[in-house]
Protein backbone atom coordinates (compact mmCIF):
# COMPACT_ATOMS: atom_id res chain seq x y z
CA UNK A 1 0.00 0.00 0.00
CA UNK A 2 2.87 2.34 0.76
CA UNK A 3 4.66 1.48 -2.34
CA UNK A 4 1.46 2.08 -4.08
CA UNK A 5 0.76 5.92 -2.65
CA UNK A 6 4.47 6.57 -3.03
CA UNK A 7 4.16 5.82 -6.82
CA UNK A 8 1.22 7.69 -7.12
CA UNK A 9 -1.50 4.78 -8.21
CA UNK A 10 -4.74 5.96 -9.58
CA UNK A 11 -7.36 4.10 -7.81
CA UNK A 12 -7.11 1.05 -4.81
CA UNK A 13 -9.74 -1.26 -5.37
CA UNK A 14 -10.97 -1.82 -1.90
CA UNK A 15 -12.56 -4.99 -1.48
CA UNK A 16 -12.99 -4.83 2.55
CA UNK A 17 -14.11 -2.81 5.39
CA UNK A 18 -10.66 -4.00 6.99
CA UNK A 19 -8.58 -3.33 3.87
CA UNK A 20 -10.58 0.12 3.85
CA UNK A 21 -9.49 0.68 7.64
CA UNK A 22 -5.66 -0.48 7.24
CA UNK A 23 -5.43 1.08 4.05
CA UNK A 24 -6.24 5.04 5.87
CA UNK A 25 -3.79 4.03 8.55
CA UNK A 26 -1.17 3.74 5.82
CA UNK A 27 -2.01 6.17 4.10
CA UNK A 28 -2.28 9.14 7.09
CA UNK A 29 1.09 8.21 8.56
CA UNK A 30 2.00 8.69 5.36
CA UNK A 31 0.95 12.36 5.11
CA UNK A 32 -1.29 10.89 1.97
CA UNK A 33 -4.66 10.56 0.96
CA UNK A 34 -5.35 7.01 -0.80
CA UNK A 35 -7.59 7.45 -3.33
CA UNK A 36 -10.28 4.69 -3.32
CA UNK A 37 -12.77 2.81 -5.40
CA UNK A 38 -15.01 0.23 -4.14
CA UNK A 39 -15.29 -3.36 -5.89
CA UNK A 40 -18.90 -4.05 -5.32
CA UNK A 41 -20.85 -7.41 -5.58
CA UNK A 42 -23.39 -7.00 -8.04
CA UNK A 43 -24.76 -10.47 -6.99
CA UNK A 44 -25.12 -11.00 -10.99
CA UNK A 45 -24.37 -14.29 -12.80
CA UNK A 46 -21.93 -14.05 -16.07
CA UNK A 47 -22.54 -17.30 -17.26
CA UNK A 48 -19.41 -18.64 -17.34
CA UNK A 49 -17.27 -21.13 -15.80
CA UNK A 50 -17.89 -21.43 -12.02
CA UNK A 51 -14.19 -20.61 -11.44
CA UNK A 52 -13.84 -17.91 -12.99
CA UNK A 53 -17.14 -16.40 -11.77
CA UNK A 54 -16.27 -13.44 -9.26
CA UNK A 55 -19.58 -11.14 -8.85
CA UNK A 56 -22.05 -13.62 -6.65
CA UNK A 57 -22.97 -13.35 -3.31
CA UNK A 58 -21.12 -16.61 -2.76
CA UNK A 59 -18.09 -15.53 -4.03
CA UNK A 60 -15.21 -14.15 -1.56
CA UNK A 61 -14.71 -10.93 -4.05
CA UNK A 62 -15.92 -8.01 -3.33
CA UNK A 63 -18.13 -5.62 -0.85
CA UNK A 64 -21.19 -6.89 -0.57
CA UNK A 65 -23.71 -4.84 -2.50
CA UNK A 66 -26.43 -4.25 0.64
CA UNK A 67 -23.20 -3.02 2.28
CA UNK A 68 -21.30 -1.00 -0.04
CA UNK A 69 -23.45 2.44 0.58
CA UNK A 70 -22.93 2.58 4.31
CA UNK A 71 -19.16 1.50 3.75
CA UNK A 72 -18.99 4.07 1.41
CA UNK A 73 -20.38 6.11 3.98
CA UNK A 74 -17.40 5.02 6.58
CA UNK A 75 -14.88 5.90 3.99
CA UNK A 76 -15.92 9.52 3.46
CA UNK A 77 -15.24 9.95 7.06
CA UNK A 78 -11.29 8.82 7.15
CA UNK A 79 -8.91 11.02 6.63
CA UNK A 80 -6.41 8.94 5.00
CA UNK A 81 -9.40 8.21 2.14
CA UNK A 82 -10.14 10.05 -0.71
CA UNK A 83 -13.43 8.49 -2.60
CA UNK A 84 -13.12 8.41 -6.35
CA UNK A 85 -15.22 5.44 -7.90
CA UNK A 86 -16.47 2.70 -7.97
CA UNK A 87 -16.24 -0.81 -9.54
CA UNK A 88 -16.90 -4.27 -10.36
CA UNK A 89 -15.33 -7.73 -11.65
CA UNK A 90 -17.91 -10.48 -12.45
CA UNK A 91 -15.92 -12.90 -13.91
CA UNK A 92 -13.82 -14.43 -17.08
CA UNK A 93 -13.77 -15.26 -20.43
CA UNK A 94 -17.38 -13.58 -20.91
CA UNK A 95 -18.93 -13.63 -24.51
CA UNK A 96 -22.16 -11.86 -24.04
CA UNK A 97 -22.26 -8.20 -22.55
CA UNK A 98 -25.93 -8.40 -21.38
CA UNK A 99 -24.55 -9.78 -17.60
CA UNK A 100 -21.73 -6.62 -17.68
CA UNK A 101 -24.88 -4.44 -18.81
CA UNK A 102 -26.68 -5.64 -15.66
CA UNK A 103 -23.97 -4.72 -13.10
CA UNK A 104 -23.15 -1.93 -14.82
CA UNK A 105 -27.17 -0.49 -14.19
CA UNK A 106 -26.74 -2.09 -10.73
CA UNK A 107 -23.59 0.04 -9.98
CA UNK A 108 -25.81 2.93 -11.20
CA UNK A 109 -27.99 3.27 -8.79
CA UNK A 110 -25.37 2.95 -6.36
CA UNK A 111 -23.88 5.82 -7.55
CA UNK A 112 -27.31 8.02 -7.57
CA UNK A 113 -27.45 6.70 -3.89
CA UNK A 114 -24.47 7.63 -3.07
CA UNK A 115 -24.88 11.26 -4.60
CA UNK A 116 -27.99 11.73 -1.86
CA UNK A 117 -25.66 11.02 0.40
CA UNK A 118 -23.06 14.06 -0.49
CA UNK A 119 -20.77 11.09 -1.95
CA UNK A 120 -19.49 12.38 -5.76
CA UNK A 121 -17.97 9.20 -7.92
CA UNK A 122 -16.05 9.99 -10.38
CA UNK A 123 -15.05 6.93 -12.58
CA UNK A 124 -17.05 3.67 -13.03
CA UNK A 125 -14.97 0.65 -13.29
CA UNK A 126 -16.53 -2.21 -15.17
CA UNK A 127 -13.79 -4.39 -14.95
CA UNK A 128 -12.32 -6.95 -17.64
CA UNK A 129 -13.66 -10.33 -18.55
CA UNK A 130 -14.12 -9.89 -22.00
CA UNK A 131 -13.44 -13.45 -23.52
CA UNK A 132 -11.75 -14.76 -26.47
CA UNK A 133 -12.39 -17.50 -29.26
CA UNK A 134 -10.73 -20.61 -28.02
CA UNK A 135 -12.54 -22.97 -29.77
CA UNK A 136 -14.02 -22.75 -33.58
CA UNK A 137 -18.04 -22.38 -31.94
CA UNK A 138 -17.06 -19.42 -29.70
CA UNK A 139 -18.08 -15.98 -30.71
CA UNK A 140 -16.17 -13.29 -29.18
CA UNK A 141 -17.61 -9.91 -29.08
CA UNK A 142 -15.69 -7.41 -30.27
CA UNK A 143 -14.58 -4.63 -27.22
CA UNK A 144 -16.92 -1.77 -29.02
CA UNK A 145 -20.36 -4.33 -29.27
CA UNK A 146 -19.30 -5.61 -25.76
CA UNK A 147 -19.24 -1.94 -24.61
CA UNK A 148 -22.22 -0.83 -26.83
CA UNK A 149 -24.82 -1.29 -23.98
CA UNK A 150 -23.06 -0.39 -21.12
CA UNK A 151 -21.98 3.31 -22.98
CA UNK A 152 -25.65 3.83 -23.73
CA UNK A 153 -26.63 3.35 -19.82
CA UNK A 154 -23.84 6.21 -18.86
CA UNK A 155 -24.98 8.35 -22.32
CA UNK A 156 -27.06 10.62 -19.82
CA UNK A 157 -24.23 11.03 -17.62
CA UNK A 158 -21.57 12.90 -18.65
CA UNK A 159 -19.90 13.43 -15.25
CA UNK A 160 -18.51 10.19 -15.00
CA UNK A 161 -15.51 8.13 -16.78
CA UNK A 162 -16.02 4.66 -17.69
CA UNK A 163 -13.18 2.32 -16.96
CA UNK A 164 -12.59 -1.07 -18.84
CA UNK A 165 -10.11 -3.93 -18.14
CA UNK A 166 -9.41 -5.62 -21.17
CA UNK A 167 -6.88 -8.13 -20.18
CA UNK A 168 -7.23 -11.35 -21.81
CA UNK A 169 -8.70 -10.02 -24.95
CA UNK A 170 -5.59 -8.44 -25.81
CA UNK A 171 -3.29 -10.84 -25.06
CA UNK A 172 -5.06 -14.63 -25.15
CA UNK A 173 -4.62 -15.48 -28.39
CA UNK A 174 -1.14 -14.00 -29.21
CA UNK A 175 0.51 -16.38 -27.58
CA UNK A 176 1.01 -20.60 -27.37
CA UNK A 177 2.64 -23.74 -25.88
CA UNK A 178 5.26 -25.03 -28.03
CA UNK A 179 5.79 -29.50 -26.94
CA UNK A 180 6.79 -32.10 -28.70
CA UNK A 181 5.50 -35.84 -28.33
CA UNK A 182 7.57 -37.91 -25.88
CA UNK A 183 5.46 -41.00 -26.41
CA UNK A 184 2.43 -42.33 -28.04
CA UNK A 185 0.57 -44.88 -25.89
CA UNK A 186 -2.35 -47.03 -27.60
CA UNK A 187 -4.77 -48.80 -25.60
CA UNK A 188 -7.79 -50.84 -26.03
CA UNK A 189 -9.97 -48.49 -24.55
CA UNK A 190 -7.67 -44.50 -25.37
CA UNK A 191 -4.72 -43.71 -27.07
CA UNK A 192 -2.49 -41.18 -25.13
CA UNK A 193 0.14 -38.88 -26.67
CA UNK A 194 2.71 -38.16 -23.95
CA UNK A 195 4.23 -34.79 -24.43
CA UNK A 196 6.93 -33.21 -22.55
CA UNK A 197 4.57 -30.32 -21.65
CA UNK A 198 2.28 -30.55 -18.56
CA UNK A 199 -0.34 -28.92 -16.15
CA UNK A 200 2.37 -27.16 -14.41
CA UNK A 201 2.73 -25.07 -17.52
CA UNK A 202 -0.73 -24.76 -18.72
CA UNK A 203 -3.14 -25.12 -15.48
CA UNK A 204 -6.23 -24.13 -17.21
CA UNK A 205 -7.26 -27.89 -18.69
CA UNK A 206 -6.92 -29.12 -15.38
CA UNK A 207 -8.14 -26.38 -13.23
CA UNK A 208 -11.23 -24.99 -15.47
CA UNK A 209 -11.70 -28.50 -17.49
CA UNK A 210 -10.51 -25.49 -20.58
CA UNK A 211 -10.24 -26.15 -24.38
CA UNK A 212 -7.18 -25.31 -26.05
CA UNK A 213 -6.93 -26.10 -29.75
CA UNK A 214 -4.08 -28.47 -30.22
CA UNK A 215 -2.66 -28.50 -34.08
CA UNK A 216 0.92 -29.79 -35.26
CA UNK A 217 3.68 -27.46 -35.95
CA UNK A 218 4.58 -29.20 -39.28
CA UNK A 219 2.97 -32.15 -41.18
CA UNK A 220 5.38 -35.05 -41.88
CA UNK A 221 6.98 -35.04 -45.72
CA UNK A 222 5.41 -37.87 -47.84
CA UNK A 223 7.20 -41.15 -47.55
CA UNK A 224 7.37 -44.76 -47.33
CA UNK A 225 9.55 -44.24 -43.46
CA UNK A 226 8.16 -40.91 -43.21
CA UNK A 227 4.15 -40.89 -43.53
CA UNK A 228 2.51 -40.70 -39.95
CA UNK A 229 -0.31 -43.13 -38.90
CA UNK A 230 -3.44 -42.34 -39.95
CA UNK A 231 -5.83 -39.82 -37.79
CA UNK A 232 -6.55 -41.45 -34.71
CA UNK A 233 -8.58 -39.63 -31.60
CA UNK A 234 -5.54 -39.40 -29.27
CA UNK A 235 -5.57 -37.42 -25.36
CA UNK A 236 -2.81 -35.02 -25.12
CA UNK A 237 -0.67 -35.40 -21.79
CA UNK A 238 1.70 -34.50 -20.04
CA UNK A 239 4.02 -36.72 -17.70
CA UNK A 240 3.22 -35.43 -14.44
CA UNK A 241 1.86 -38.17 -11.83
CA UNK A 242 -1.50 -36.67 -11.36
CA UNK A 243 -4.80 -38.23 -13.50
CA UNK A 244 -5.92 -33.99 -14.14
CA UNK A 245 -2.55 -33.82 -16.09
CA UNK A 246 -4.11 -33.17 -19.39
CA UNK A 247 -4.32 -30.53 -22.15
CA UNK A 248 -6.19 -31.84 -24.44
CA UNK A 249 -8.81 -34.96 -24.43
CA UNK A 250 -9.93 -36.52 -27.79
CA UNK A 251 -7.76 -34.79 -30.53
CA UNK A 252 -7.82 -36.13 -33.73
CA UNK A 253 -4.53 -36.13 -35.05
CA UNK A 254 -2.19 -38.16 -36.85
CA UNK A 255 0.76 -38.33 -35.12
CA UNK A 256 5.08 -39.92 -34.54
CA UNK A 257 6.37 -39.56 -31.91
CA UNK A 258 9.38 -36.59 -31.96
CA UNK A 259 6.02 -34.31 -34.09
CA UNK A 260 5.80 -30.67 -32.39
CA UNK A 261 2.70 -29.52 -31.28
CA UNK A 262 1.45 -26.08 -30.39
CA UNK A 263 -1.21 -25.51 -27.65
CA UNK A 264 -2.82 -22.84 -28.99
CA UNK A 265 -4.50 -19.75 -26.85
CA UNK A 266 -2.13 -19.41 -24.38
CA UNK A 267 -1.42 -16.10 -23.84
CA UNK A 268 -3.20 -15.51 -20.77
CA UNK A 269 -2.96 -17.28 -17.79
CA UNK A 270 -0.44 -19.35 -19.53
CA UNK A 271 3.11 -18.53 -18.26
CA UNK A 272 0.77 -16.48 -15.41
CA UNK A 273 -0.53 -19.41 -13.47
CA UNK A 274 2.78 -21.91 -14.50
CA UNK A 275 4.59 -23.37 -11.36
CA UNK A 276 7.83 -25.60 -11.01
CA UNK A 277 5.29 -28.33 -9.72
CA UNK A 278 6.91 -32.03 -9.51
CA UNK A 279 10.38 -30.50 -9.91
CA UNK A 280 9.52 -29.21 -13.54
CA UNK A 281 11.35 -26.40 -14.18
CA UNK A 282 9.10 -23.31 -16.17
CA UNK A 283 9.71 -23.53 -20.11
CA UNK A 284 11.64 -20.05 -21.90
CA UNK A 285 9.43 -17.61 -23.43
CA UNK A 286 10.30 -16.34 -26.73
CA UNK A 287 9.06 -13.42 -28.64
CA UNK A 288 8.16 -13.75 -32.06
CA UNK A 289 7.97 -9.99 -34.47
CA UNK A 290 7.62 -11.04 -37.80
CA UNK A 291 10.99 -13.12 -39.06
CA UNK A 292 12.58 -12.34 -35.65
CA UNK A 293 12.61 -14.51 -32.70
CA UNK A 294 13.57 -12.99 -29.13
CA UNK A 295 14.09 -14.40 -25.98
CA UNK A 296 12.61 -12.55 -23.37
CA UNK A 297 12.55 -15.45 -20.48
CA UNK A 298 15.12 -17.87 -19.73
CA UNK A 299 14.56 -21.76 -19.78
CA UNK A 300 14.74 -22.50 -15.69
CA UNK A 301 17.02 -25.60 -14.67
CA UNK A 302 16.63 -28.07 -11.63
CA UNK A 303 19.58 -26.24 -9.82
CA UNK A 304 17.58 -23.05 -9.70
CA UNK A 305 14.53 -24.85 -7.62
CA UNK A 306 16.88 -25.56 -5.31
CA UNK A 307 18.97 -22.37 -4.86
CA UNK A 308 17.18 -21.26 -2.15
CA UNK A 309 16.80 -23.99 0.46
CA UNK A 310 19.20 -24.66 3.06
CA UNK A 311 20.28 -27.74 4.20
CA UNK A 312 19.63 -28.63 8.22
CA UNK A 313 23.20 -27.80 10.23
Amino acid sequence: MGAALKAGIHCFNVESASELELLNQVAFQLGLKAPVSFRVNPDVDPKTHPYISTGLKSSKFGIAYTEARALYRRAALLPGIQVRGIDCHIGSQILDPAPATEATGKLLGLVDALAIDGIQIDHIDVGGGLGITYRADERAPAAADYLAPMLKLLASRPGETLLFEPGRSLVGNAGLLLTSVDVLKHGAGKNFAIVDAAMNDLMRPALYDAWHDIVKVVEAPVGADNTPSSSQLYDIVGPVCESGDWLGRERKLALREGDLLAILSAGAYGMAMASNYNTRPRAAEVMVDGAKTLLIRQREDVSQLFALESMLP
